[in-house]
């Protein structure tokens, strides 16, 4: 007598899923339905997302440029199997999402602006690795930050990218108009 073995494959989540299991305390993001949960990162971490979100809705929300927002929000980037991604920052154009349409649950349209804050744990290539991504799904401009050096990288749709250090000014470009803040600014407590 032979026996077969069968293979089960684990359910993968969709994008619904996930939101269900924020309810339960789970965090993370789906890649082709896979979860892959986030920690908690630290201050230094946290703060540096809060100063951009800071400076960047000081330009954007007088001026109703578009929304902004933090990581939690999610970016729904692929369906079946589900792929949710959530960016540190991201900024939608109100010229791509009116600011009065009303998103619950996650963007289905790709940012306009992504900001990673790298985390102690990250690589710099596993963050280009996520820039580049952002870009295969049409971003238009990524920012990386990287608190450890106090530098951005600035990742252009083109493939180029410009390293900035603390005494150098970052700006939106076409994509966020009227920006601009001194990287150190970024960093500073």
């Amino acid at each position: 007598m032979t026996t077969t073995q069968i293979q089960i494959k684990p359910k993968l989540l969709t994008a619904e899923d996930l939101l269900c299991l924020y309810s339960e305390g789970v965090r993370g993001e789906l890649i082709r339905g896979e979860l892959c949960e986030t920690v908690s990162v630290g201050v230094e971490h946290g703060q540096t997302v809060a100063n951009l979100i800071i400076a960047i809705g000081s330009v954007v929300k007088p001026k109703r440029l578009g929304r902004l927002a933090g990581s939690d929000s999610g970016v729904l980037l692929e369906r079946d199997p589900d792929t949710v991604r959530e960016p540190d920052v991201l900024f939608i154009s109100a010229e791509r999402l009116p600011l009065d349409v009303r998103v619950t649950g996650y963007s289905e349209l790709v940012p306009d602006l992504v900001v990673e804050v790298a985390s102690p744990s990250d690589s710099r290539r596993s963050v280009h690795d996520k820039a580049r991504m952002w870009h295969s799904y049409g971003a238009p401009l990524v920012w990386a930050a990287y608190p450890n050096t106090r530098s951005v990288d600035v990742h252009r749709a083109d493939g180029s990218i410009v390293t900035l250090s603390e005494d150098d000014t970052l700006d939106g470009g076409e994509v966020l108009p009227g920006f601009s803040i001194l990287v150190r600014d970024i960093f500073e407590p």
